[in-house]
């Protein structure tokens, strides 16, 4: 496995080894000796999560704030997304900043998503599976959000405004500026 470190500190892309042959690939998908090792961390997942999405459908951006954040591992089993990260950490030296990274199928990347990081993702091919491990458990009194269009954070979905199928409940989500922790 190959691990990358984004401009966002502690936030990694991770690429698997793929072993390919006549019949097909094989790829260790987690591994928590290797993940912690290489990635020098001490994370413990306690919940995986899968969603089934249309092209358009953008969810986020997410995270869970105090007690309940989350870290999560994040990757596609099938489809195609663009998977956004916010640093939303008050004291960090790249707050407000975002880093996006293509997942699919076909690269098997993984993106690592620590805790003070908001999150989410568009679907790029016609639909996709999306899959997460996660550190903590899911606490609704914890959710909090940023509005995907915030104009401040400058996010480019690729795909055309008119394209996007979003949630009433995420078009409600407030700016950054306008974020309570």
């Amino acid at each position: 496995m190959t691990v990358t470190e984004t401009k966002l500190k502690g936030c990694f892309e991770l690429e698997p080894t793929i072993f390919q042959d006549d019949r097909g690939y094989f790829f260790e998908s987690f591994n928590q000796n290797t993940f912690n090792d290489q990635l020098g961390l001490n994370i413990n997942f306690v919940q995986d999560n899968e969603s089934f999405s249309s092209k358009g459908v953008l969810r986020g951006l997410h995270f869970q704030a105090g007690k309940y954040a989350q870290s999560k591992l994040v990757r596609v089993i099938k489809g195609k997304v663009l998977d956004v990260v916010v640093d939303v950490r008050e004291n960090s030296s790249t707050f407000g900043e975002h880093v996006s990274v293509e997942l699919s199928e076909d690269n098997k990347k993984q993106l690592f998503v620590p805790r003070g990081f908001a999150h989410g993702f568009v679907v790029l091919s016609n639909t996709a599976i999306f899959s997460y491990k996660c550190d903590n458990f899911y606490n609704k009194a914890s959710e909090r959000g940023i509005i995907y269009d915030d104009k401040d954070l400058k996010i480019d979905w690729v795909l055309k405004k008119s394209e996007l199928i979003v949630s009433d409940k995420d078009c409600l989500l407030p700016t950054l500026e306008n974020l309570k922790l």
